[in-house]
């Protein structure tokens, strides 16, 4: 069989052709429609790096697509805990890494990190705001709450979403070979 390499104007980008880029060496997130930023945000990525294993506590690379998104109409700052709203805001003197306003549940489309969704891998709002911009999540990629809302209402479930670790992509499936630095 031979590669395809998926296209922006794809159906696969979703109805309102956007794809959510992670560059992990600038700590930025891009959203794409076709090859034109749309809008672009600082994120926390792992403060423990790239990686797919269980219990690493790093942000997997790759290509995935939006499972699910959860808290539509939640307030700025609510918090979340197993994915449910807990009726509590959050704090930034929270010892611990809050879940806030917003989610966006990454299943993984590659074979290498296809337990993405089983590690609870999101996009979501953070207590850390003060910390975007550098390294310092447990895995998930942390927004600014105001930011995490803005995207959530951009994009739709199914949405594919590129975390570039900046190093060239080599375990690609065949079919959904994605251009290095895209």
């Amino acid at each position: 069989m031979s590669s395809q390499v998926l296209h922006p104007s794809d159906a696969a980008f979703g109805a309102k052709n956007l794809l959510i880029h992670v560059s992990v060496p600038e700590q930025k997130l891009r959203l794409l429609r076709g090859l034109q930023t749309v809008a672009e945000f600082p994120v926390s990525t792992a403060v423990a790096g790239v990686g797919t294993a269980e219990g690493s506590l790093q942000t997997p690379p790759g290509l995935f697509r939006i499972c699910e998104k959860i808290g539509e109409g939640a307030p700025e700052g609510a918090v979340f805990r197993s994915r449910r709203l807990t009726g509590e805001t959050g704090s930034a003197d929270a010892p611990e890494d809050q879940v806030l306003s917003r989610i966006l549940w990454l299943d993984g489309l590659e074979p290498s990190n296809a337990n993405t969704r089983e590690r609870f891998i999101y996009i979501h709002g953070t207590n850390k705001e003060s910390l975007i911009g550098q390294p310092a999540g447990n895995g998930c990629i942390r927004m600014r709450n105001v930011d995490i809302i803005q995207l959530f209402d951009l994009v739709e479930t199914g949405a594919l979403v590129y975390v570039d670790d900046g190093f060239p992509r080599i375990n690609c499936p065949e079919n959904m070979a994605v251009p290095s630095g895209f």
